[in-house]
């Protein structure tokens, strides 16, 4: 390659060979972005409202979650309106009809292609020019230019390298399946994550019956949003109210269960949150969360002794949300609190009651994002007390709902004695 002149083969960009020159931004006049459903209304919300041409999707979880199921679906439902291409490197034709049939999804113009050669793939791509195409997985590909074993770093690499510089060129919207680490992350090297323009990460127990797709990464929208399934023998169905399989209503009020308002992405999402205190009959008493960071029960605790003067340095202190949800925001700080110590008198909430907020170590309860959003949320679902920061208070009343704005922990404490 001389010196100044354009890059090729595999140094060539992403984008193909245009010349490359300097530009102002007011020079550039961008094109209108239009987006194509996908025909699943979870997986468009996730994307951010759609496909978008040329777009490289990476997507990520655990084998046997149903990340070819979810995309044999898409590609059966949208295959009436967008030229697609199926290309897979682990199961032969024959199995992924059997899928496809068990489903009883119209697949019948679904184009497949059973290849794991990058050059090969590519060469038939550029002859069937589809608008979609979908590699089940990248770990098994290989390119021709490189001698090592596929699924090693320097293939999964170049592999990916081409095709994401095939789908920029041709403007071909570009599904590339993932396999995870025993430590749940994204095999190969991490530069995959960063030549691919949105990350979607497939959560759940392979054993259970409700999945959970995050969007990691997304230029083309926003990040942390969530969809939502249900695994059926007719594949993933979606969950047009996942607060609903997150609640787990008690026919009477439980001690240590608390209603937490959080947000995945631009969705208010209900969960309950769970905590049992009990004796412990150790040295140092356990500190167990599931859904939520360890740290932060510990933080908490401290202060709750501190400015909440409740002692339970000789407590087992459990914490869980329910459904399987991670909770990775601070408003759920003051549900957590509610929750231990509720198990911890042995005194219940009402079962119409949301909490949510962040409390700080000198005992405030901040505000969070989104409040307005989260108390209609709250009320649309038929719940009548909210317990929140007094910032997050609404200046004009919510129909139905009683609104508790507090400042300071102590004042949760008076409340609740």
């Amino acid at each position: 390659m001389a010196p100044g002149g354009p890059a090729t083969g595999r140094f060539a960009g992403y984008a193909g060979d245009r010349g490359a020159q300097i530009q102002t931004l007011s020079e550039l006049r961008p094109g209108e972005e239009t987006r194509v459903s996908v025909g699943v209304q979870e997986l468009d919300r996730v994307l951010g409202g759609g496909l978008v041409a040329g777009s490289v999707i990476l997507i990520g979880g655990d084998p046997g979650i149903g990340k070819s199921t979810l995309l044999l679906q898409s590609l059966a439902a949208f295959s009436g309106k967008l030229k697609s291409l199926y290309v897979t490197g682990e199961e032969s034709p024959e199995q992924v009809c059997l899928r496809a049939t068990r489903m009883e999804l119209q697949a019948d113009k679904v184009r497949l292609l059973a290849e794991t050669s990058v050059e090969r793939i590519l060469h038939h791509a550029r002859k069937e020019l589809p608008q979609v195409m979908v590699i089940d997985s990248v770990q098994t590909l290989y390119t021709e230019l490189l001698q090592s074993a596929p699924g090693s770093v320097g293939q999964v690499r170049e592999s990916a390298a081409q095709l994401v510089r095939f789908a920029k060129q041709t403007g071909t919207a570009l599904f590339l399946v993932g396999h995870v680490t025993k430590e749940g992350t994204l095999a190969g090297p991490r530069v995959l994550e960063h030549m691919v323009d949105t990350v979607l990460y497939f959560e759940g127990d392979p054993g259970g019956r409700y999945r959970v797709i995050r969007a990691i990464k997304n230029r083309f929208g926003a990040v942390n949003e969530l969809g939502v399934f249900a695994m059926t023998d007719k594949g993933l169905k979606e969950v047009r109210n996942p607060s609903s399989i997150f609640l787990s209503r008690h026919e009477r009020p439980v001690a240590g269960s608390v209603i937490l308002v959080t947000m995945e992405g631009t969705r208010p999402l209900l969960v309950e949150v769970q905590a049992l205190v009990d004796d412990s009959q150790l040295s140092n008493p356990r500190r167990v969360t599931l859904g939520l960071e360890h740290n932060r029960l510990a933080m908490l605790l401290a202060v709750q002794h501190r400015h909440g003067g409740v002692l339970m340095s000789d407590q087992d202190v459990f914490v869980n949300v329910v459904g399987g949800v991670r909770v990775n925001e601070t408003a759920a700080d003051l549900a957590v609190l509610l929750a231990v110590l509720s198990s911890f008198r042995d005194q219940t909430l009402p079962n119409d009651l949301v909490v949510f907020g962040e409390v700080g170590l000198a005992g405030e309860i901040r505000p969070v994002p989104n409040g307005q959003q989260r108390l209609r949320e709250a009320a649309t679902l038929g719940f009548r007390k909210a317990l929140v920061p007094a910032a997050n208070a609404p200046k004009s009343k919510i129909d139905g709902l009683e609104i508790q704005p507090v400042s300071r922990y102590s004042e949760v404490l008076d409340w609740f004695a």
